[in-house]
């Protein structure tokens, strides 16, 4: 049930209200705690040994908007964040305790009232390039700022694509040797494709597995070993569709099932094993290549609906937005262990 709704802003109230709707009917897991963590520090109580050492490193305003929606790591162990709500980018430091606006997000003409599915404007996936540009996604059911936007560092954000006004953008992804991004939309069902360089999105693959079943279809986002993988919010799978030689979308194949509420997911290493954030039921799966998962972190640790996950060495990053929670947005570190 969602609680002190009277804390939040306009925007972040319509958010949880769609979220809890449509999570409401995710399966619990039997390992889901009924404890609600401290704001100032958790225990590890992660259901499996593969991860430890969970702690919360930053708090975040929900009243500001200030809800993390997706991650982006820089060399030194900063990590660039995307404040759904806020319409905001945000670079928070190695060792949370600064937390710094990098753009906000122009508000549309009519407020966002048209974004499709959650009815306001929302800042959504992030991604870094070896250069520190960032490029990211902004949703507003609006022609003329709904895309692909672009920051580059000491600049101003400006959008280099356009993308259709009644999808949902969400998660991003870029390939660096091809010098293409890869974006989900959530309500479209399709994953474009753009240039680094900015221009014209092109529908790269509208495989079945990607629609939605009534809320939020394709969302997080990785390209990995030679093909593009998303997770299905809706469905609870992740789907690996291969790049061919000529770039085009191969066959997609579901990996993994069984995910409700899967938001995002980064793999651990150069094989196919992943984390994935369900953000419904506030966990954290470790799921095997075979597609087989346990739960390595929990509601217990800290997590508030987790939205995202990246890794940098053993070191885990899990972003929560307490969408449904509406108690702690935060960002939590871990440690993997093998």
């Amino acid at each position: 049930m969602v609680k002190k709704l009277s804390t939040l802003s306009a925007s972040a109230a319509v958010l949880v209200t769609a979220l809890t709707a449509a999570l409401a009917s995710a399966p619990a897991s039997a390992s889901a705690p009924a404890e609600t963590p401290s704001t100032t520090a958790v225990a590890s109580t992660a259901v499996s040994g593969s991860l430890d050492n969970a702690r919360i490193a930053a708090h975040f305003d929900l009243a500001s908007g200030r809800t993390p929606e997706n991650i982006a790591l820089a060399p030194g162990g900063d990590a660039y964040v995307t404040f759904a709500a806020g319409r905001q980018v945000a670079k928070v430091s190695r060792d949370g305790t600064t937390t710094r606006i990098l753009a906000t997000l122009p508000k549309p003409a009519d407020g966002g009232v048209h974004t499709p599915v959650l009815g306001f404007p929302l800042t959504v996936g992030i991604t870094r390039a070896h250069d520190g540009t960032l490029y990211f996604l902004y949703a507003t059911g609006t022609s003329d700022l709904t895309g692909v936007w672009r920051l580059r560092p000491g600049g101003r954000p400006e959008r280099i694509a356009a993308l259709p006004a009644d999808g949902l953008p969400n998660g991003l992804a870029l390939d660096a040797r091809g010098r293409t991004l890869y974006v989900t939309d959530s309500v479209l069902g399709t994953i474009w494709r753009v240039p680094t360089t900015g221009g014209t999105a092109t529908a790269w693959s509208t495989a079945p597995e990607l629609a939605s079943t009534g809320f939020l279809g394709a969302n997080g986002l990785k390209v990995h070993n030679g093909a593009v993988w998303a997770g299905n919010l809706d469905r609870g799978t992740v789907v690996r569709i291969p790049v061919l030689p000529d770039g085009h979308a191969g066959r997609a194949r579901i990996r993994a099932t069984g995910l409700p509420g899967i938001d995002d997911f980064a793999f651990t290493g150069h094989g196919d094993r992943l984390l994935a954030t369900l953000n419904g039921t506030s966990q954290v799966a470790l799921v095997q290549p075979d597609g087989s998962h346990s739960i390595v972190l929990t509601r217990a640790d800290g997590l508030q609906n987790p939205t995202s996950v990246a890794l940098r060495g053993r070191t885990v990053y899990v972003t929560s937005a307490a969408y449904v929670t509406a108690q702690d947005p935060n960002l939590l570190l871990a440690r993997l262990n093998d």
